[in-house]
């Protein structure tokens, strides 16, 4: 009968130490799994920003949660299009969505404007620009359904074609050009092209078969989505910019724990819109001379609003989005002059 207690002491022990060999050295046990996030995305798992930005913010999160958090990136629209990643995002479908906000037509008409021309030079720059206007509430509302992680963008996008170099506005007229977003369609138009609304995935096959003729797309992009193997002739002029968003889904956010959600914080906003554009404009000039290498033929425009035959045209453009978007109601040429003062500020 004296055994019982003995026997009690050393489960009772055993129990405790078990309870140790439990506890992970940041304070969670082995059996609590972590909050898995999945994250959606259009460019290939291949591309320099997935493999330098995606990949290796996900695994900081990771590493900064102690665990606790597990970022799945899903490349190339796998488990959401191209152009419904937002609103995938908003509702639940993923977590985590990236998505150029020209995909969805006038779903952020007012983060469009800072694609106007005249406003960038580099993706560094339109990012910048970009996450100020969020952050001191200028776009805010327009992410309001969502958690918003961080901004970013392109660099300049030029234009390229297949069959022909395009030296003034006149030389697209007749042509079908790709747009990226309802801006570039606006300057597009307003110089006697088709623009055609295609996600950036569709592009390749699209000048394979002749639906378009060429497009309007930044450096970086072109090797990421190997349109370098299909068009030949480059007009190099700072035509537009596209804004790009990295978004949470809110509920989601908002029901992690406060210091899981400071996980969060501390990777999201400025310093990943300039990581973006510091990996971004370093490609922009290996792109250029990996064409000119390649005996394509290019054309520098780099100053267009102060060029004679392009001035007119872009800034025709430019108007008909304002009055557009002021057409709904929305302070268009207000949001215009807080970008004016924030791409000052974000020049490099």
């Amino acid at each position: 009968m004296k055994l019982a207690p003995i026997f009690s002491i050393s489960v009772l022990a055993a129990m405790g130490l078990l309870g140790c060999s439990n506890q992970s050295s940041n304070g969670r046990t082995s059996s609590e799994e972590p909050t898995v996030l999945r994250f959606s995305h259009f460019y290939p798992a291949t591309s320099d920003i997935n493999e330098e930005v995606f990949e290796p913010w996900a695994r900081k999160i990771e590493a900064d949660s102690g665990g606790r958090l597990k970022v799945e990136v899903y490349p190339s629209a796998t488990i959401s299009k191209a152009d419904t990643a937002y609103e995938s995002a908003v509702k639940g479908t993923i977590d985590i969505g990236s998505q150029v906000q020209g995909y969805t037509s006038g779903r952020f008409p007012l983060s469009q404007i800072a694609e106007l021309p005249g406003l960038s030079n580099s993706s560094t720059q339109t990012g910048c620009m970009l996450q100020t206007l969020y952050d001191n509430g200028t776009i805010a509302d327009e992410y309001k359904d969502s958690h918003l992680l961080f901004m970013f963008a392109t660099g300049p996008g030029t234009l390229h074609s297949t069959n022909k170099l395009i030296r003034t506005p006149e030389d697209m007229r007749g042509m079908r050009i790709r747009r990226p977003s309802a801006v570039a369609g606006d300057i597009i138009e307003s110089m006697g092209a088709s623009p055609v609304g295609l996600p950036a995935n569709d592009i390749y096959t699209s000048l394979q078969r002749g639906v378009v003729d060429g497009l309007s797309f930044p450096w970086e992009a072109m090797e990421t989505f190997k349109l370098n193997e299909l068009t030949k002739y480059h007009t190099n002029m700072p035509f537009y910019s596209s804004a790009l968003m990295v978004t949470m889904n809110k509920a989601k956010y908002e029901g992690l724990p406060e210091d899981l959600k400071q996980v969060i914080d501390d990777n999201s906003g400025m310093a990943l819109s300039k990581k973006v554009g510091d990996m971004w404009d370093k490609t922009y000039s290996t792109q250029l001379q990996a064409a000119i290498d390649q005996g394509d033929e290019v054309v520098d425009i780099l100053d267009p609003l102060n060029d004679p035959d392009w001035k007119g045209p872009l800034e025709k453009g430019t108007k008909k989005y304002l009055d557009d978007v002021e057409s709904l109601g929305l302070d268009a040429y207000g949001v215009y002059d807080k970008a004016k003062e924030a791409s000052v500020v974000c020049k490099v």
